[in-house]
């Protein structure tokens, strides 16, 4: 659409580039501000973390109703994307959801919190990151990539249903139904106007990443890849761009990280929230390296974290990415207790 607009002598990977930084920036801010991680919001249920709860519900709703509009209106479509493929990868989605919920609990963050949390002065975060990044890239393009492929080869068969629009009625019921069930939560859920705000922000950044670079600035001469927010491949990305920067050129991915890092921080310094922070026992440095290689592995074959599948594939209404944000909850919730023990019930826990 750009292309056919004006005459610009901008490519379309530097302006997905571009749009990558825009969105990180505006993500990093209010996933600073918010606190927004699936695992501190329903792994830890306690009336404390609710609010945590409703706000990334709103971020949910809204990533799939504006997702949604775009698809209704035509001016997006998911055919042909990889989160809407008939033969779904039933092996990658239940092993790497498993990993990577189970790794998150061990980090106690998903990828995109310690993104976040790095940039405010966490080394504990910032090198879980450099483990992170290093294992999702060896199952990428590495010594890791024959064990994705051979768990890849394990499919079952949905066709048309890859997509729930597809199921009887069509979109429209389905999503109104899920949009009065998550609206009961969320206004259930205690969380103040200013933090929904905040988990909306982040939910309408989705359907503009979505839209951006599957719509905007694609160029029948030189096309891009369709993506939204994610921290899986993009980390992989930049990690690859950062040691072959001169024959590989940082595209929405790596412009998305770098934005995160950059909103966060500007998010945090004003508040006096730089605070360096490291690993306190060796025992601690096993737990959160062992988690952030599993996370690692896990956002690979899952086919992204609980950003890139739990917000940008369930808005898109892809069957897989649903089914991994399921298995990422349920995993959490049982390495918790395993782990750590059970928190306290948000029922047995008086508000203040």
């Amino acid at each position: 659409m750009l292309y056919e607009l004006y005459d610009t002598e901008i490519n379309p990977v530097f302006a997905s580039c571009l749009l990558g930084v825009l969105i990180g920036l505006a993500f990093g801010v209010a996933a600073q501000l918010s606190r927004f991680c699936l695992r501190r919001s329903v792994v830890e249920f306690t009336v404390e973390r609710f609010p945590a709860f409703g706000v990334w519900l709103m971020a949910f709703l809204v990533a799939m109703l504006g997702t949604q509009a775009l698809v209704l209106g035509g001016q997006l479509s998911f055919i042909g994307h990889r989160f809407h493929a008939g033969a779904l990868p039933i092996l990658t989605v239940l092993v790497g959801g498993a990993l990577f919920g189970t790794g998150m609990v061990l980090t106690r963050g998903c990828i995109s919190r310690l993104t976040v949390l790095s940039a405010t002065g966490n080394l504990r975060a910032a090198i879980c990151i450099a483990v992170f990044a290093i294992v999702a890239h060896a199952a990428l393009k590495g010594v890791l990539a024959p064990l994705r492929i051979g768990l890849g080869t394990v499919t079952l068969n949905v066709g048309d249903f890859a997509n729930l629009g597809n199921l009887p009625g069509g979109s429209v019921p389905w999503v109104a139904m899920t949009f009065v069930v998550l609206a009961a939560v969320i206004h259930r859920s205690g969380a103040r106007l200013a933090q929904l705000l905040l988990g909306a922000a982040i939910g309408m950044l989705v359907p503009i990443g979505w839209f951006g670079t599957g719509v905007f600035l694609q160029d029948a001469f030189d096309p891009i890849p369709m993506a939204s927010i994610s921290f899986t491949a993009p980390w992989a990305d930049t990690l690859f761009w950062s040691v072959a920067s001169t024959s590989i050129p940082a595209g929405f991915g790596t412009g998305l990280v770098g934005g995160t890092l950059l909103g966060s921080f500007l998010a945090a310094a004003p508040r006096g929230e730089l605070v360096l922070q490291s690993f306190e026992t060796p025992g601690q440095t096993m737990r959160y390296l062992s988690g952030a290689a599993m996370m690692g592995l896990g956002g690979v074959l899952a086919g992204g974290c609980t950003v890139g599948a739990g917000l940008s594939g369930t808005a898109s209404l892809s069957l897989s990415a649903v089914l991994v944000l399921v298995v990422m909850i349920a995993s959490a919730w049982l390495a918790t207790r395993l782990i750590d023990g059970p928190p306290t019930p948000v029922w047995k826990t008086p508000r203040e």
